[in-house]
């Protein structure tokens, strides 16, 4: 390793652990040492980093002495109980779950979009939900120049969203399809290869499912807009990888399409993919494996002169995890930011 930042990836066997790896090496993070933690059933097993083979240990009570920075993507349980000991030893914590993005005392971090709240974290910052990050890159930078008035969305949610191991399920679902044979199921309650189904997420009291309320509720929290008028329906699809979103914004007058593609076209982290006449537009084939939120069909409400569609593709895994989590640790480090600051 080289000079630079002590950094452990706590979940490292995992489809985001394993991003967050790739990305490592990738962007060059400045990195003195890296410690891959995991559950004791994966203990001693090994992983290549750069020319590096690097042993897997088990998650303990000094796994985090002397560590900077920890990437967490080992769910919410894992992070409830460890990452605030992370923190008394000194790292930050950087949470892929869902433990602490609603905590008022923790940031709620999108780089793109509202980067300088990272600077107030006292030991964690969350990131957030898949969906909600790739709908922010695209609707934020609108929202700066015409607040968002209102806010619909659609997700159309690949099983990368569950992990490694639903991927897998979706391929051999298919198979035993074509084969003429009864699916199983494990990962999700039904099958979803050649099938669809409303995110499987628990139903609260308003017939809304956890998923399209951490939509809501962190889209909120990360705009700063507390009262934002937004609602979601989340559907689970049979992609392997890339979620798709179909978003329809509201603002407080007229905002003219080509306006906000020429906007979308100069966003952070968006690429605006648009060929009207071959109507080819954001797949999930093409987005898989990219870090921008591919972003087109930008085009005027019919039903309401004040508002705009459009339909992007995300990568789950990457943007809407590893990477944004990545790009996190990079700004702590550009910014100086790994210390708890003084006034918190």
């Amino acid at each position: 390793m080289s000079q630079g930042y002590r950094v452990a990836i706590l979940g490292a066997t995992g489809a985001v652990g394993s991003e967050l790896l790739m990305l490592l090496e990738e962007r060059s993070f400045p990195l003195a040492d890296l410690k891959l933690l995991a559950s004791p059933r994966s203990a001693g097993k090994t992983l290549r980093f750069k020319q590096e083979t690097l042993t897997i240990e088990a998650l303990s009570d000094t796994s985090f002495n002397g560590i900077d920075i920890v990437l967490a993507s080992a769910g919410a349980s894992i992070s409830r109980e460890w990452a605030p000991k992370a923190a008394r030893a000194g790292a930050v914590v950087i949470d892929n779950s869902s433990a602490f993005r609603m905590d008022p005392q923790v940031p709620l971090v999108v780089p793109e979009v509202n980067g300088q709240a990272a600077a107030q974290h006292q030991g964690i910052i969350a990131n957030p939900n898949c969906t909600t990050i790739l709908m922010s890159l695209a609707v934020w930078p609108l929202h700066q120049v015409r607040p968002v008035q209102r806010l619909v969305v659609a997700t159309y949610q690949s099983a990368s969203g569950a992990g490694a191991r639903a991927m897998e399920e979706v391929k051999q679902q298919a198979r035993a399809i074509l084969d003429g044979q009864t699916p199983q199921t494990e990962a999700f309650p039904y099958p979803l290869a050649f099938n669809l189904f409303p995110h499987n997420s628990a139903l609260n009291e308003l017939g809304y499912c956890q998923e399209e309320m951490k939509m809501v509720n962190e889209t909120r929290k990360i705009f700063d807009v507390p009262n934002l008028r937004i609602t979601a329906t989340c559907v689970r699809v049979p992609v392997l990888r890339a979620h798709s979103e179909a978003v329809n914004l509201e603002f407080e007058e007229p905002f003219a399409p080509a306006e906000a593609k020429a906007i979308l076209a100069q966003a952070p982290g968006v690429k605006v993919v648009e060929d009207w006449q071959a109507n080819y537009f954001p797949m999930p084939i093409d987005a898989s494996g990219q870090d921008d939120v591919l972003v087109g069909r930008i085009r005027q409400d019919i039903s309401h002169d004040h508002s705009l569609d459009l339909w992007l593709c995300g990568d789950q895994i990457r943007k809407g995890a590893a990477l944004n989590a990545v790009q996190i640790a990079e700004l702590l480090v550009a910014k100086q930011w790994l210390k708890v600051p003084a006034t918190v």
